[in-house]
């Protein structure tokens, strides 16, 4: 990939070595939560398990739309100012916390229709609230990061969150314990400690002692308020519906065969989910770089071209490899009960056909990320808003 310059006192935006610090960060970040979830597993009842997995992806998918797709407008257009990042990650979060108060409601409403008796979870679930609230305004500072060219740093926010995770986790399974609410705090702690973590690598690589650029070097949207957030309204219409892509059929198992069928679902996600990694780290790297060429249509296509030819020579390695690798792994990392049959089905035998769903996710990713960083965002929208409705459709008819 050839590079593209980054304006001021960015690095050079190349899609080669920003995304192999983004894949190979979420590769480790994704390991260690692996191991933390082998831990989990191990340490509590299924119940308990089921619940705290429940409570989190309702808190972090209904707070995907807090996010309002504003760290997406700032990764798409962040190259072209990069001195004027820093204050346009405070100035999303004085718009994000605006808009707050009602997602926290609804989201308390959501894990109260999943969980019978929530009130005696209600610690539980006030953790897992504030971890997901930690994740969102940690997605700023990475964002403006990885525009500016120091996708490294931002790889390393990540690793470190998880490490924090993993060693209170296994601080905990070494002293024998069995509290969900004491996992839950781990959680917590890790994920603030990521959040602080990016702030002080944005803050060091991207405040500037003077800055009289004005906010039309980065882009006509950000003029003011309201032409960014029209701006970011497909992206944040996007992140709302995106998280049920790969959520809506396990809030499915949960309301029509409970929550421990639930949890074996997980667990065949998270191997799933490992391996998704690989496009989720194309898209960030390569998103920039359409955002600075959406412009230009011939270099435009190129950079889609190049991407989609790195996704066709990586598709045998995950495809043999994931499936060999899971095959012999997840039996020996997860209780028995997850893989042999005893909870209706085994952990393995859903991540293989989870598997064909990674293969069109990897060959998939350069299109949908053109869609995100060209002239009319809205066609994203429409895109995964027909994903979600095609796969309720489809899991009402098969599961239960």
């Amino acid at each position: 990939m050839s590079e593209v310059v980054a304006s001021e006192t960015g690095r050079d935006l190349n899609m080669g070595r920003d995304s192999t610090w983004l894949i190979g960060a979420d590769i480790i970040a994704v390991f260690l939560a692996l191991i933390g979830q082998v831990v989990l597993t191990r340490a509590l009842i299924t119940e308990d398990y089921g619940i705290f997995i429940i409570a989190l992806d309702v808190f972090a998918t209904t707070f995907l739309i807090i996010d309002l797709g504003l760290p997406t407008i700032l990764t798409r257009d962040g190259a072209n100012s990069v001195s004027k990042i820093w204050e346009a990650i405070w100035r999303i979060y004085r718009i994000q916390a605006i808009c707050m108060l009602p997602f926290v409601l609804l989201a308390f409403v959501g894990v109260a229709i999943f969980v019978d008796d929530w009130t005696s979870f209600l610690p539980v679930i006030i953790t897992c609230m504030l971890v997901a609230l930690a994740h969102i305004f940690s997605y700023a500072p990475r964002s403006g990061l990885r525009a500016a060219g120091y996708a490294w740093m931002e790889a390393w926010t990540k690793v470190i969150e998880r490490l924090f995770t993993m060693s209170g986790y296994l601080i905990l399974y070494y002293i024998g314990s069995n509290s969900v609410e004491s996992y839950a705090l781990a959680f917590l702690l890790g994920a603030l400690i990521g959040l602080f973590s990016a702030l002080m690598f944005a803050r060091k690589a991207l405040k500037t002692s003077s800055n009289k650029s004005s906010w039309e070097e980065l882009g006509e949207c950000w003029i003011d308020n309201k032409s960014l957030i029209l701006q970011s309204l497909p992206f944040a219409i996007t992140l709302g519906i995106l998280p049920y892509v790969i959520r809506i059929e396990k809030f499915i198992v949960a309301g029509t065969i409970g929550v421990d069928e639930a949890a074996l679902f997980h667990v065949a996600q998270i191997a799933w989910l490992a391996g998704l990694v690989v496009p989720q780290a194309m898209r960030a790297a390569l998103l920039p770089i359409l955002g600075q060429r959406r412009s230009d249509e011939a270099k435009f296509f190129t950079s889609v071209e190049k991407s989609l030819d790195l996704c066709f020579g990586l598709l045998p390695v995950g495809l043999f490899g994931g499936g060999l690798l899971i095959h012999f792994l997840l039996p020996i990392a997860f209780p028995e009960q997850y893989t042999d049959g005893s909870l209706g089905a085994s952990a393995v035998d859903l991540f293989m056909i989870l598997l064909i769903g990674w293969c069109l996710t990897l060959l998939a990713t350069p299109s949908y990320t053109a869609l995100q960083a060209g002239d009319n965002p809205w066609k994203f929208t429409i895109f995964i808003g027909l994903v979600v409705i095609f796969a309720t459709i489809v899991g009402f008819l098969l599961i239960g």
